[in-house]
């Protein structure tokens, strides 16, 4: 008989207390977190452990101990996707009957999958913006060298971000990382990714969660059109004469307002030196979120971290200090700006939305207010009138969709 075996990068003494015994579709309640889950080709269940939440998911040995390794790759490389936990392997129940081995990650705080994103229906903006998300998060992967194999929105989780979504690989159980991708396996993973969104798409309008009217197959378009515009950004080259070398100012700026760090410029120049040749190399997205981490310590997605550093320079404007450097204006700003805003929230309703999601809406509920007043209103108006109207109908995310889970 083969003795449970757990397999961890870190220690996690609370795996031993869960019940590897019991079937996981058969996991008694008080072990169950109520979270919503999306579809999934094998049995997944979210569980307490300590005080975090985890995903489980039964899978083939080999598999698990697969896609473990390549989540890990993954971690280091900073990529966007869950984080690996542990593999558990010889499971057996209470008759000594051998149960399969799991693969257990760390639940990403605040995600929801596809279908939780939206509720019980989809408004085509939110469509559009889940797949702007994917195609983000594709290129993301292919720039690292990963091909998925599996592209879907099912394999996706999707956070908030200053009201566009971010995106997070889920599944990596088809993937493989190479030192570099082929067009071929590219191109294969955009067709994949395609087919996969008309279909959940389509499923959707049979199930009366998507109007029958909308043109799927042009969702499933955008998604090639998107990626492809931006990887041409990311990996072009671009020639222009030597006295025009501005441009390569211009080209790293408009990299970095899409959110992507250059590591470092590969230039040549013709024999005569009249024309000059550049091709960026793209480190990762982050460029913002590396930004707002370093000046304030607030762990952020991208778009969020662009509106709270607009903000921040916004403070430093108006309070006479333009030429100060942000760095000095920044721990103000937390103190008085920020933090303040955050914490007037009541303790019972934090947990709606993460803090800087929660801190742009006020932004933008209070531009609102100012914008139909005809003058400023102060935050802590828009503090109230937010809380008031607009954040106590939201949904608790960390809550049970029961409905949504219900249907899948």
């Amino acid at each position: 008989m083969v003795a449970l075996q757990i397999t961890a990068a870190s220690v996690e003494p609370a795996l031993f207390d869960l019940p590897w015994h019991i079937p996981l579709e058969e996991w008694p309640d008080e072990n169950i977190a109520a979270l919503p889950r999306g579809i999934s080709r094998h049995v997944v269940r979210f569980a307490h452990l300590g005080g975090k939440v985890i995903a489980i998911k039964e899978i083939g040995e080999f598999t698990a101990h697969r896609e473990y390794e390549l989540l890990r790759d993954l971690a280091r490389l900073e990529a966007p996707a869950v984080t690996p936990l542990a593999v558990v392997t010889g499971r057996a129940d209470v008759e000594g009957q051998p149960l399969q081995a799991v693969l257990v990650t760390e639940h990403l705080p605040y995600s929801l999958p596809y279908r939780a994103a939206f509720g019980t229906f989809l408004k085509p903006e939110t469509a559009d913006r889940l797949i702007d998300a994917l195609s983000i998060l594709l290129v993301r992967l292919h720039l690292l060298g990963f091909y998925w194999g599996d592209v879907s929105l099912s394999n996706t989780l999707f956070r908030r971000d200053a009201g566009e979504f971010a995106a997070y690989l889920v599944d990596a159980e088809t993937g493989e990382l190479n030192v570099s991708l082929s067009d071929g396996k590219r191109t294969y993973d955009i067709d994949v990714a395609r087919t996969n969104i008309i279909g959940e798409l389509m499923d959707l309008q049979a199930g009366g969660m998507l109007d029958e009217d909308i043109d799927v197959v042009a969702w499933g378009d955008r998604l090639e059109e998107r990626y492809t515009t931006l990887w041409g950004e990311l990996t072009r080259v671009d020639s222009f004469a030597s006295n025009e070398r501005w441009r390569v100012a211009e080209r790293i700026n408009r990299l970095n307002t899409l959110g992507f760090d250059v590591g470092e410029l590969s230039m040549t120049s013709n024999t005569s030196g009249s024309s000059v040749s550049i091709q960026p190399k793209v480190v990762d997205a982050g460029h913002y979120h590396r930004q707002i981490l370093r000046l304030t310590g607030l762990d952020v997605e991208e778009n969020q971290a662009r509106r709270l550093l607009n903000d921040l320079e916004s403070y430093r404007a108006l309070t006479g200090r333009a030429g100060q450097p942000l760095s000095e204006v920044a721990h103000e700003w937390m103190s008085h700006v920020f933090e303040p805003a955050v914490n007037a929230i009541p303790v019972h309703l934090r947990g709606r939305l993460q803090p800087a999601e929660m801190y742009h809406e006020l932004l933008e509920h209070r531009w609102y207010m100012s914008e139909k007043a005809g003058h400023d209103v102060s935050m802590n108006y828009a503090v109230r009138s937010y809380i008031d109207n607009i954040l106590i109908y939201r949904p608790d995310e960390k809550a049970l969709l029961g409905a949504i889970i219900d249907r899948d």
